[in-house]
């Protein structure tokens, strides 16, 4: 399997980020990353303006050369799209971007009028894909209901979290590229069964599933969970992110060749969303 169809996530390089989060690399350490992605064949990279100074770090330390594909986002607040965007360019050293999204929903369902000027840098040829990031299938019912002109959107999709694979077979029809995030469930697939946060105690039970049947496949934890969105064909990219070299390297490695499934059904769906982790 290529890994063309892998993004590298780049919220680590501006803050910390994940349960299992061990802080951000230095500069050095995402040279490194970069170049091998590079060499790996990985040729998307995802950012926001939100994530700390992730935009300014991919800037210093991208080389020229390695000619990744670049998406972002547009996160909520005061200043307009096209002002945000524009520092987004400069910082990344960018006269272009791949892809263009907003980062919070709450932007369109309180001020729609703004979609406008997403529609506006993709006319002007300073975006190719514009679109949305996504939590809930409420959110893409919404947009899909008003006839959103978009061709991105991000959405979570993991072994624990299916809520959007209904929705999928329409978003191609409509011939928007698919992109899913929380492969790793931002790193709880890793956590220690039994020293897991109280809150999310009701999950220790898949956990403990996902093992069962990561043993029963002679299969680990990485493999399964990647192979399940990677080796899914309705699925155009899926980000993940990294600390180091190293983990990316595993990552890639791990990458299985044939479709995996895992059949388990979390019934607190409420959990699989990271926001209600405090």
């Amino acid at each position: 399997m290529t890994t063309d169809k892998i993004i590298l996530g780049t919220v680590q390089f501006g803050c910390e980020y994940g349960i299992n989060s061990a802080g951000h690399p230095d500069t050095d350490m995402v040279r490194e990353i970069l170049k091998e992605a590079a060499r790996s064949g990985i040729r998307t990279l995802d950012t926001s303006s939100a994530y700390g100074n992730a935009e300014s770090v991919l800037g210093e330390c991208m080389l020229p050369e390695s000619g990744f594909n670049i998406i972002s986002k547009y996160p909520k607040q005061d200043r307009s799209v096209s002002d945000v965007f524009s520092e987004s360019l400069k910082r990344l050293h960018k006269k272009h971007l791949y892809g263009y999204l907003m980062h919070h929903f709450s932007i369109y369902r309180e001020h729609p009028s703004v979609w406008n000027d997403f529609v506006r840098l993709r006319d002007n040829g300073l975006v190719d894909r514009i679109g949305f990031s996504l939590y809930s299938p409420e959110e893409l019912e919404i947009i899909l209901n008003d006839n959103i002109d978009f061709n991105l959107v991000q959405i979570p999709r993991n072994i624990f979290d299916r809520k959007f694979d209904p929705y999928l077979p329409e978003l191609k029809r409509r011939g928007v590229e698919i992109h899913v995030r929380s492969t790793f469930l931002q790193g709880l697939f890793f956590k220690d069964r039994y020293k897991l946060p109280e809150k999310l105690l009701p999950l220790g039970k898949y956990l403990l599933e996902l093992d069962s049947i990561a043993q029963n496949t002679e299969m680990g934890i990485v493999q399964l969970a990647l192979g399940f969105n990677i080796q899914n064909d309705m699925i155009d990219k899926v980000l993940i992110g990294v600390d180091n070299v190293s983990q990316l390297r595993d990552n890639i490695n791990s990458i299985p060749e044939k479709p995996v499934n895992p059949d388990i059904r979390v019934m607190e769906q409420e959990l699989l969303n990271p926001v209600n982790w405090n």
